[in-house]
């Protein structure tokens, strides 16, 4: 995740030294033109505070993607980004789309639809983690300012949840801890008489 930001970054930096305007390399919906776009939009960014504005959800929610599900990360995270491009490529606006905020709102939906889906605790854990920072993402993909792409949101919201429900087996639950009352044992009373201080003072 820092490696993708510090790509984002240079790339934006880049633009801005040379003035160059990179709005090409976005999506534009229906034209062949606006094809590489569904690789390339979530790359560029329209100003600094567009990409301080992705930055973080990304880092943040890119991590709790990859600790949380090592098998089925990069599916996850490769498929979102292509599948939310190409819903926008097919049904968006006729204007330019880009930004990765597509792709912040699809590992979003991920981790939100993955815990309610599997419910062991570390997807109820990561669920809870990315609501309380982001649940803002469950309203922002609804049309509002004209001059934000809900479209990005809607489809990357609709790539995550439909990844999490096909890979929802895909990742092992994780071993919890069993305790004697659950395995039926009396490892509770062995320690017990096994006690050096207390002994079997206890019994008294």
């Amino acid at each position: 995740m820092l490696l993708l930001a510090a790509v984002l970054w240079s790339i934006h930096l880049l633009s801005m030294l040379l003035q160059a305007d990179l709005f090409w390399l976005g999506i534009l919906p229906r034209s062949i033109d606006g094809l590489p776009g569904i690789v390339t939009a979530p790359l560029i960014h329209g100003s600094w505070e567009h990409l301080i504005g992705n930055t973080a959800p990304l880092m943040v929610l890119g991590t709790l993607l990859l600790y949380g599900y090592p098998r089925s990360r990069l599916w996850a995270f490769s498929g979102i980004w292509l599948l939310c491009g190409l819903g926008v490529w097919l049904f968006a606006r006729g204007n330019y789309h880009f930004g990765a905020s597509g792709l912040t709102h699809g590992l979003f939906f991920y981790l939100f639809i993955s815990g309610i889906l599997r419910r062991d605790r570390r997807s109820a854990a990561l669920l809870m983690i990315a609501f309380y920072l982001y649940g803002g993402m469950l309203l922002t993909i609804l049309p509002g300012d004209p001059g934000v792409s809900f479209e990005s949101h809607f489809f990357g919201a609709l790539a995550g949840g439909s990844l999490a429900w096909l890979m929802r087996a895909r990742d092992p639950h994780p071993s919890g801890k069993r305790y004697s009352w659950q395995t039926g044992t009396d490892d509770d009373t062995d320690a017990e008489e096994d006690d050096p201080i207390i002994g079997d003072q206890w019994r008294t």
